[in-house]
């Protein structure tokens, strides 16, 4: 048997969906074990491009099981619409390739309201929240103020479990924001717009994924957003609400006992990030703007513009050791073959002293880039299918990277199609 969690190692955003579905080809079952509608995987293949939030991105493979587990911020409205949408474009979703956690908690229409509200608080403090809700929902799920996606299969429980909650929720919202509160048929309306909807999928994915292990089965674990984005890990608080670490794959699967073989940390060729919070590589001005426009690098939830940036070795050595990673997919390769030379952020300065150390988030505004250059290769590198073929420089770029990681790349990408991929 072989266990795989494909991780991002940096800020989000560096690509897992398209080392998700290459690899789920290998893999019988992929399970999203974390976070909620407020990423996105971008995936390129044969039945065409598309934007995922919650689905699991081994959704375009056939003869895969895609498992929604129990670590998952459930939003039914997201998820519903998501659905929809791929299933109109030909891709077969059905209770046999797609399994819904009953013990995932379910995000509800209070939630995203109150992230919003939160954020329009802060001010110029906010976090950057996408406003999916997701701050909210853990919140309430750790003080066990949710209703589990299985209580949809018990009417009667869950009307009685929702009035309890609603009464409780309603204060924060008239009380502290001001904003109108809900009532019980606003929730029925919901369930019955959405929640009915997912009802034919919703099982105990726990049992299957213990059956699946009993079986030797392969089983591929997929994480959102990355290790800087972590709860605990990460540069809080700037960070999401869940844990995006490998280690939490088995838990929020809903297999804890699990044992991964495999860690693929995905980092793309260079720097990107969404939201708030430091960002010591960061570019701006027309520099950042035409690495923005060269790696399209807008938000697959939001639409909004990517912060972007060279490599950054500090931030990205951290984030592989957080993950455990055992392989590096380095993504996005192609886009920095229009610069002469390759900058890299090697090192930071950190009140008037040089570190290789990621430092304590409060310290990180501080820490101010040492960036070095290495020759650009300056052609086109997208139809490149073997590490003979990539230009010297371009090889160089890779080597250098993965020394300075201490990781080796085994997967380089030079395109966001299935097959745009060199393979070390």
């Amino acid at each position: 048997m072989s266990n795989c969690a494909i991780v991002g190692v940096n800020w989000g955003d560096e690509g897992k969906g398209r080392m998700v579905d290459l690899l789920t080809s290998d893999y019988d079952v992929v399970v999203r074990y974390q976070g909620g509608g407020n990423a996105g995987h971008t995936v390129v293949n044969d039945q065409g491009k598309f934007a995922l939030h919650l689905l699991p991105s081994g959704i375009f493979r056939k003869d895969v099981v895609n498992i929604l587990g129990n670590g998952v911020a459930l939003d039914c409205e997201s998820l519903w619409a998501e659905m929809a949408d791929v299933i109109t474009k030909g891709v077969s979703i059905t209770p046999e390739n797609l399994k819904i956690s009953d013990r995932a908690s379910l995000l509800l229409p209070w939630h995203r309201d109150l992230d919003a509200l939160e954020e329009q608080r802060l001010a110029d403090k906010k976090y950057g929240s996408t406003k999916q809700g997701i701050a909210p929902f853990y919140s309430d799920k750790f003080q066990k103020k949710t209703v589990m996606a299985g209580e949809l299969l018990y009417p009667a429980k869950l009307w009685e479990h929702l009035a309890g909650i609603l009464e409780w929720k309603n204060l924060t919202l008239e009380k502290v924001y001001g904003a109108k509160p809900y009532t019980m048929d606003d929730l029925r309306a919901w369930v019955a717009d959405f929640g009915e909807k997912i009802k034919p999928f919703i099982c105990d994915t726990g049992a299957f994924l213990r059956q699946a292990q009993d079986q030797g089965k392969r089983i591929l674990f997929e994480a959102q957003l990355g290790s800087l984005r972590d709860l605990d890990y990460g540069i809080y608080p700037y960070t999401t609400s869940s844990n995006a670490i490998a280690a939490y794959a088995p838990v929020g699967s809903g297999l804890p006992t699990a044992k991964l073989d495999k860690v693929v940390g995905v980092v793309k060729a260079y720097s990107s990030c969404v939201g708030e919070g430091p960002f010591t590589c960061e570019w701006f001005g027309e520099e950042a703007e035409k690495l923005r426009q060269a790696g399209n690098e807008y938000g697959a939830k939001t639409g909004r513009p990517r912060r972007v940036g060279p490599i950054d070795i500090v931030a990205t050595r951290y984030g592989a050791a957080c993950q455990g990673v055992t392989d590096i997919a380095l993504t996005k390769l192609d886009v920095l073959s229009y610069l002469d030379q390759i900058p890299v952020c090697a090192r930071y300065e950190l009140n008037g002293a040089l570190t290789d150390d990621f430092p304590f988030p409060a310290l990180l505004p501080d820490a101010k880039p040492v960036v070095e250059y290495l020759e650009g290769w300056q052609c086109d590198i997208s139809g490149v299918r073997t590490w003979e073929d990539l230009p010297e420089a371009a090889r160089k770029y890779v080597e250098y990277v993965e020394k300075a990681i201490g990781c080796l790349i085994t997967y380089v990408s030079v395109g966001p199609e299935r097959d745009a991929i060199i393979l070390r």
